[in-house]
C-alpha cells in the first residue's frame, strides 16, 4: 500500500493512549510479495538445524569381519559379512548422515522480508506500541498483568526492546508463548511466529533509524 503517512497509537502499560507516532512507509508499507516472507522463514528454520543425525553403514558397525560360512556347498546363500544390511544388526543403506542444512539469503531480501512481515502484522492490527516498558525486578506476574492490560494475555507475543533487559527477559521466559528480542535482532521469522508484536517507542525508533536509504540496499523484491 502506498501511503503518505502511516501512524500508530502510543500506549502505556495500562493501555491508555498517550499519542501517536509516524511510521516509516518503507518499513510498514512494504508491497513485496508474501513469498519473500516464506523464503526468509524457511531459511531461518533450516539454519537452526544441527544436522548431526547419523546412522551406521556396514563399514561402521562392529563385528562381521569373518565370512560366516564358506562360499559354496553349504546350501545357503552366499554371505560375506553378518553386518551386511540384510542381517539383523547390520548396517543401514542410504541412511541419514551428518550434513549442513544452512542456506544464505541476501541481506536485502532479509530486510524486505522483515518489513513485509511487519506490514502484514500492522494491517491485521497486531502491532502494539508502548511508550516504555520496564520492571523493577524480574517478576512474571507483573509482566502478565501488562499483557492482560493490553488484551494480549491469551495470545503469543514477541516483545521488541531497544537493548537487552534482564528483568523483562527473565519475567517473560516463564510465560508460554511470550518471547523478548532486541530490535537489532528482529527478523521475519520472529514476526511471523507470534500473534502480536509489541514494540517500545525506543525499539521502534531504533528499528526505523537503522534502515539505510533505499538506494543502498533495497532492490525491489516481488
Amino acid at each position: 500500500m502506498h501511503a503518505e503517512n502511516i501512524t500508530i497509537e502510543i500506549k502505556d502499560i495500562n493501555n491508555t493512549v498517550k499519542g501517536t507516532m509516524n511510521l516509516d512507509v518503507a518499513v510498514f508499507g512494504k508491497e513485496a510479495s508474501d513469498s519473500v516472507v516464506h523464503s526468509s522463514v524457511v531459511t531461518y528454520l533450516a539454519n537452526q538445524r544441527q544436522g548431526t543425525h547419523a546412522t551406521k553403514t556396514r563399514g561402521l558397525v562392529s563385528g562381521g569381519g569373518k565370512k560366516p560360512w564358506k562360499q559354496k556347498h553349504t546350501g545357503r546363500a552366499r554371505q560375506g559379512s553378518i553386518r551386511a544390511a540384510q542381517w539383523r544388526g547390520g548396517g543401514i543403506i542410504f541412511g541419514p548422515q551428518p550434513r549442513d542444512y544452512s542456506t544464505k539469503l541476501p541481506k536485502a531480501m532479509r530486510k524486505v522480508a522483515l518489513y513485509k512481515a511487519l506490514t502484514m502484522k500492522l494491517a491485521d492490527g497486531q502491532v502494539v506500541l508502548l511508550d516504555a516498558l520496564s520492571l523493577e525486578k524480574p517478576k512474571t506476574r507483573d509482566l502478565i498483568q501488562v499483557l492482560r492490560n493490553l488484551g494480549l494475555a491469551e495470545k503469543t507475543v514477541i516483545i521488541v526492546l531497544p537493548e537487552n533487559d534482564k528483568n523483562i527477559t527473565c519475567s517473560a521466559r516463564n510465560i508460554p508463548g511470550v518471547n523478548v528480542i532486541r530490535a537489532a535482532d528482529l527478523n521475519a521469522y520472529a514476526v511471523a511466529a507470534y500473534d502480536n508484536v509489541v514494540f517500545t517507542a525506543d525499539a521502534l525508533s531504533k528499528l526505523q533509524g537503522s534502515r539505510k536509504s533505499p538506494g543502498l540496499f533495497e532492490a525491489e523484491v516481488t
